[in-house]
């Protein structure tokens, strides 16, 4: 977690639920939750598991070429990322 984060937050950077998040974590407090907490987040949001945190200035090319990664596929990992909208905190799948 990171500061300002909420379910609600993390489930639209996901393309997921509120529900679904706390389903999958019974025990959090979705009224208090803490920097630097973990949580589970739904396997199908992104099959390898493996995130991209946006920072001030990335986009999605720049994305590509750091990680190797094909753009095309990062794009159809992500949906619900609008790459000319990109979110500082928002987390992008990779493959």
């Amino acid at each position: 977690m990171e500061v300002g984060d909420t379910l609600y937050l993390i489930a639209l950077r996901l393309g997921t639920t509120v529900e679904e998040l706390v389903r999958l974590n019974p025990g959090i407090d979705p009224h208090n939750l803490q920097v630097g907490q973990l949580i589970c987040l739904p396997q199908e949001a992104c099959p390898s598991g493996v995130y991209w945190v946006v920072a001030p200035g990335d986009t999605l090319y720049g994305i590509a070429r750091a990680t190797g990664a094909p753009l095309e596929k990062i794009l159809a990992l992500n949906p619900h990322v609008d790459p000319l909208n990109l979110q500082v905190g928002q987390l992008i799948c990779l493959p």
